[in-house]
């Protein structure tokens, strides 16, 4: 197969050129390369590598009616990725044994369009769990600093530091939810105990020295550990200032945000309402802009869906009381249309910058890299192409999640994915829709 005359999104920079294929890999790299019959015409396309997601939640076990596995990896595969990391939560039970992970990567088996990922989780009383679930291939551990909302337990002090050290002697990674529990329910009981309860309320409740104070006391830990760690969904550039100084010390640490704390502010949640509910909380504009700043200079290293679906009801039976909203957003399948149409179409940040934070760092990060990651000979071919001519406004019928609600709806995207390839094999064109059988590889 020969993906042809497509603008070629490179490490080194976008070069118009020929990607020949066989068996799934990139062969070659040239132009006007010789295909016979087989090919794709990506003339007037960009062709970037296919997005790694290493942050979703498809809620299975038991919650498949959440999203689960197939929808799900529907979902990203038309949105242009092609691997995801599926999280611990929020299926029943959570992944937080060997047993778990094991029931899950049967679940996922077969049911995947894309190549996936498993994620374990690090609760209270799984100590004893971490290096089965090494050995049964989980991409990394996942711990909660504050209460998750679901069965997965809030980790305490000592099973973090000690979980900590069994980590680093794995050498895996710890990803990290970082709210200081401390401040976030007691803001949270004067809040509610006073029937303060808005979007307002709720965005008070969860302010930036949450993250601030839960990212320090981490990055402590895994100073006197070695534990490799990962934050997610960071909001606030100050946040992102001390894991910088973390890294200038020499800890081995990485973190991310998502696509929500780019384009959206809290004045965006009361606008839009509970579809906008997420922990932490959309920021003001200033934050937002300063993240865009931390994000030009190299110091966020990568970006994330945090695609948090629930039944709808969940979201919307209790619109005059935030605290009893879901908090999640619904919105992998638009992620890197988002960030293409913002950082380059409407910011200029070049496209294999934005290429790095989507698809480079993460595969470097957790061991994919040299297979997944770029567009270079010898790496699976992982491609999306994208028309960087097609504007439009997301409507609620283009949602693909089981349940149609997010906060892109009413949003302008001004690029769009035209077509899909997992390995090679096209799962999704936009003339069609998805292709064929859900041959996804789980990945350890």
């Amino acid at each position: 197969m020969v993906v042809k005359g497509g603008h070629v999104v490179l490490e080194d920079g976008v070069h118009l050129l020929d990607i020949g294929i066989q068996d799934g890999i990139i062969v070659e790299l040239s132009e006007n390369i010789d295909a016979g019959g087989n090919v794709i015409d990506a003339s007037g396309l960009t062709v970037m590598p296919g997005m790694i997601d290493i942050h979703v939640h498809f809620d299975e076990p038991n919650r498949a009616d959440w999203e689960g596995f197939q929808n799900g990896s529907r979902l990203m595969a038309a949105g242009g990725i092609t691997t995801y990391f599926d999280m611990p939560l929020n299926g029943n039970p959570p992944t937080t044994t060997a047993a778990t992970l094991i029931e899950k990567k049967a679940l996922a088996n077969g049911n995947s369009y894309v190549d996936y990922a498993l994620w374990g989780g690090l609760v209270p009383g799984s100590l004893n769990e971490l290096e089965g679930m090494a050995e049964q291939g989980a991409i990394g551990f996942k711990a909660f600093m504050s209460s998750a909302g679901s069965e997965f337990g809030r980790v305490d002090e000592m099973t973090l530091y000690r979980g900590m050290e069994i980590i680093a002697r794995l050498n895996k990674v710890l990803a990290l939810h970082a709210e200081s529990e401390a401040i976030t329910q007691e803001l949270t009981r004067e809040k509610c105990s006073n029937g303060q309860v808005t979007i307002r309320d709720y965005v008070e409740s969860r302010p930036p020295l949450a993250e601030m104070e839960a990212v320090s006391r981490a990055l402590l830990y895994a100073e006197e550990t070695g534990c490799p760690l990962h934050f997610v969904h960071i909001s606030h550039p100050k946040t992102v200032e001390l894991i910088e100084h973390a890294k200038q010390r020499g800890l081995n640490v990485t973190l991310e945000t998502c696509p929500h704390y780019l384009l959206f502010t809290d004045d965006d949640f009361e606008r839009i309402g509970p579809s906008a509910k997420c922990a932490p909380p959309l920021r003001d504009d200033q934050a937002k802009e300063q993240l865009w700043e931390k994000l030009g200079s190299g110091k966020i290293d990568m970006i994330t869906s945090d695609h948090s679906p629930c039944l709808s009801f969940m979201k919307f039976d209790h619109p005059d009381n935030m605290f009893e909203v879901w908090g999640g957003i619904s919105g992998g399948q638009f992620s890197l249309e988002a960030m293409v149409t913002e950082a380059h179409l409407n910011r200029n940040m070049p496209l294999p910058q934005i290429a790095k934070y989507l698809s480079t760092n993460p595969a470097m990060r957790f061991g994919l890299y040299p297979h997944k990651g770029a567009i270079s000979v010898g790496f699976d071919s992982d491609l999306v192409l994208l028309d960087m001519n097609l504007e439009r406004t997301v409507e609620q019928e283009d949602l693909l999640s089981k349940h149609p609600h997010s906060l892109y709806i009413g949003h302008t995207l001004k690029c769009a994915v035209q077509m899909t390839l997992s390995r090679g094999k096209v799962v999704y064109d936009r003339k069609h829709g998805i292709q064929g059988e859900c041959s996804g590889q789980w990945i350890r």
